[in-house]
């Protein structure tokens, strides 16, 4: 977070990035997300010197809700997968491709 920023934008950094280390994304990952958005919120608000027109023009990060998060219409990522089966603790995930994992994630539930 950029130095000077308000406890509210830290309040929303934290939750973002906890959110996505329970998603399973890494740690670098779940940072990286959360300060784009909070930086892409902060530039909406005004609270930024500088904000690129993608950041004050695209539709709120809120509103967006993770449309473009790898769960659109080819549903979670190979990776998104994997992370669910390592919680689940599912045995040959390694071996297994994108639709094996999606099978065995159904089977578990």
């Amino acid at each position: 977070m950029p130095a000077g920023s308000s406890p509210k934008r830290e309040r929303q950094y934290e939750h973002i990035k906890d959110s996505e280390l329970e998603r399973g994304a890494s740690e670098d990952r779940a940072e990286e997300i959360a300060a784009r958005t909070v930086n892409k919120e902060r530039a909406r608000a005004g609270e930024a010197k500088t904000a690129s027109r993608s950041s004050t023009e695209d539709i709120s990060s809120g509103r967006r809700g993770g449309m473009r998060s790898g769960r659109g219409s080819q549903g979670p990522t190979y990776d998104q997968l994997y992370n669910e089966a390592r919680q689940r603790n599912i045995h040959g995930r390694s071996d297994m491709n994108k639709e094996q994992l999606r099978r065995a994630l159904d089977k578990e539930k």
